[in-house]
């Protein structure tokens, strides 16, 4: 049996992303960053700003096990479901900005290194082509979770050692429910209340 662990909306960190990161977008990674970046959005809205615009990119490397439909497993290879269109404005707009991706779950860091990786790709040939060199473009990562586990995906080292990634919350590594993949959001806000681990 896996455990699980029963989480609620109310954890949040936009002050320090606020201070800290300073974004000017968001990147949701879907489908489980799509909901967090949204709330996200309204905790980092400030009187007089307008909101932080949030595209999306779509990532998928989990699959179902097949003898719990709600539970699944990391797979072994990221599969890209949508991205920004290189063609149009979307990538433009990255160059010297900094760009929060949002996800919700830190598990083995993969489909974080490949978001990463690919992003980081296209904003550099897009600078190139802009004749845009000048101006960096600044990623950061915001999780609800991380896992506390080893991880199969890296990081860049600067990314790290200048403090732009953030997980809300350490959890050991145990299959987290959410309240957005909840059929019945009253049983698990239940179950939330009943552990005592957030």
């Amino acid at each position: 049996m896996v455990q699980k662990l029963y989480v609620t909306y109310n954890q949040n960190s936009a002050e320090r992303i606020l201070n800290d990161f300073k974004p000017n977008l968001m990147i949701a990674i879907g489908g489980g960053g799509y909901v967090p970046a949204r709330i996200l959005r309204s905790f980092l809205k400030r009187p007089g700003s307008t909101n932080i615009p949030i595209q999306a990119i779509g990532l998928s490397l989990y699959e179902s096990l097949t003898t719990d439909s709600a539970v699944e497993e990391p797979g072994t290879k990221v599969t890209r479901t949508q991205w920004l269109d290189l063609s149009s404005l979307e990538m433009a707009n990255l160059i010297g900005k900094n760009v929060l991706i949002v996800d919700e779950v830190d598990d083995t860091r993969t489909t974080l290194e490949y978001a990463v990786k690919e992003l980081q790709k296209d904003v550099e040939t897009a600078t190139k082509k802009l004749g845009r060199d000048a101006e960096k473009t600044r990623f950061s990562i915001f999780v609800l979770h991380n896992k506390d586990k080893p991880k199969k995906g890296n990081l860049p080292e600067d990314m790290l050692d200048e403090n732009r990634y953030l997980a809300a919350l350490t959890v050991p590594d145990v299959w987290i429910c959410y309240p957005w993949e909840a059929t019945d959001i009253d049983e698990h806000d239940r179950l939330a209340e009943s552990q005592s681990v957030q």
